[in-house]
């Protein structure tokens, strides 16, 4: 269990405070045999404002996996952050064209607060396309998180996003639509999970020939995680790196720019805002990252099997 961050990164000391392994460059992690050490290299793209807070979030989830992982720091060069600290942005990121030509087992690609704007309004949205165009030829699996996973479904397929008649915020009960996938061992069948999202994407706009596969999805907020094994893709729409304080925290944000916002279901005990919340989803979230890490480590073994989804049977 350990990580390699950027020297002074401020998630290597909450990390290190939790007792995640943080290491340096030429470390290697704690009671690992050598052979066991080849470095799994991801890069995190990561268009959030509060880059700390989702650093530590996205670190603390892969951290925890078997493998040793080197995280590196990536924005599009053409990104303009409106509120992000430009000083943490100089010191820990590297603009993704200057890195395009490294390896890399696996890129992550966070969600973005852009999602009522159409896809091509965005302003690097244009290299956010050769960011997917790229981790599709050049990287050995990508990992893409709200807003990025309706992107990419875009950029390949043409899938639509749909805005919501009110935010879907809270955490709901989902369950598991596939069997016999890496990404699910070691899942139950019934887990809580964290959406917050003003769009969603609908089964009925995933391509007819079945190349996007279901794996989870709730009868409340719809599809949650997705997988396409040819581009060797995973598409998460929710938020499994969720701190237990990061909806109430988005509800005050929004509560403060007066907009219209309920309180997030599910999350305080008995639905009672004056009391601390609960989190309930992360020893799934820390499954789910632990076993994305376990396929890339395949594929830079030589093992680019993939493996398909056999449809659960409905409960």
């Amino acid at each position: 269990m350990a990580i390699q961050l950027p020297e002074g990164l401020p998630a290597r000391r909450q990390l290190a405070s939790e007792g995640v392994a943080v290491v340096g460059a030429a470390q290697r992690g704690p009671g690992r045999r050598r052979a066991a050490q080849r470095k799994l290299r991801v890069g995190l793209l990561n268009l959030m404002p509060g880059k700390a807070v989702t650093e530590t979030q996205i670190a603390r989830l892969l951290g925890a996996a078997p493998q040793l992982v080197e995280l590196s720091l990536l924005v599009p060069g053409s990104y303009r952050p409106k509120s992000a600290d430009p000083e943490h942005l100089e010191t820990f990121y590297r603009p993704w064209p200057s890195v395009r030509d490294r390896r890399f087992d696996g890129l992550i690609v966070t969600g973005a607060p852009v999602e009522t704007l159409p896809f091509e309004a965005v302003d690097y949205w244009q290299e956010l396309t050769a960011v997917f165009d790229w981790a599709e030829q050049a990287v050995g699996g990508s990992f893409f998180i709200c807003w990025a996973a309706q992107a990419a479904l875009y950029h390949w397929h043409g899938v639509p996003k749909h805005d919501l008649p009110e935010k879907a915020f809270g955490v709901f009960p989902h369950r598991l639509r596939a069997t016999g996938v890496t990404l699910m061992q070691g899942l139950p069948n019934r887990f809580p999970v964290p959406v917050s999202r003003r769009s969603e994407t609908r089964a009925e706009d995933l391509p007819r020939s079945g190349v996007v596969q279901v794996l989870i999805e709730s009868p409340e907020s719809g599809l949650c995680l997705l997988q396409e094994p040819a581009r060797r893709a995973v598409y998460m729409f929710n938020h499994l790196e969720y701190d237990a304080d990061t909806l109430p925290g988005e509800y005050r944000r929004d509560l403060a720019a007066g907009l219209p916002i309920l309180p997030p279901r599910n999350v305080f005990p008995q639905d009672d805002p004056a009391r601390p919340p609960l989190n309930a989803w992360r020893p799934y979230g820390l499954r789910l990252f632990r076993n994305w890490l376990d396929s890339l480590a395949a594929q830079a073994e030589g093992d680019t099997r993939p493996r398909l989804a056999r449809t659960a049977a409905a409960e």
